[in-house]
């Protein structure tokens, strides 16, 4: 019962907030959790699902390429400029951050619930994007790290 409440509350603070991608998340997740026998596919979500997530993002990315909508002129351009190397430098930092976050979220799931919360408040009352809980578990690694903190 406590989870069908707590999944209640976000999809509240999400509409209210005006988040449709965290609407959308909450209200998939209550409707699988409201099909029977859907346990197995959750457990499969659970284990795959941030994967498909990159998955689906790096295509999102790649698509301008395709499109023909970012050449090679445009990266030869952008790695001219500070701009382009501070950007490629922060692309690796984050594809670190995100590995250590990944195996963060592995080892202790619990912490899911804090990097989520901290993301509704980001989200709803920040007028932030919901974009980061990969990266955010993995400033939380290095932090953690750094602190010497068990987890």
């Amino acid at each position: 019962m406590e989870s069908w409440l707590f999944l209640l509350v976000i999809l509240a603070v999400a509409f209210f907030g005006k988040n449709t991608s965290l609407t959308v998340a909450a209200l998939v997740v209550l409707a699988l959790k409201a099909i029977p026998m859907s346990g197995r596919l959750m457990q499969v979500i659970d284990a795959r699902g941030i994967n498909w997530g990159v998955t689906v993002i790096s295509i999102a990315i790649l698509v301008p390429i395709a499109t023909g909508r970012i050449t090679f002129e445009d990266l030869f351009r952008v790695m001219k400029s500070p701009v382009g190397w501070i950007a490629v430098g922060c692309g690796a930092l984050v594809a670190i951050l995100s590995k250590h976050g990944v195996g963060l979220l592995a080892a202790s799931p619990e912490i899911t619930v804090a990097l989520v919360f901290g993301t509704i408040i980001g989200v709803v009352f920040m007028r932030g994007i919901a974009a980061g809980p990969v990266i955010a578990s993995g400033i939380t690694y290095c932090i953690i790290t750094l602190l010497h903190l068990a987890v």
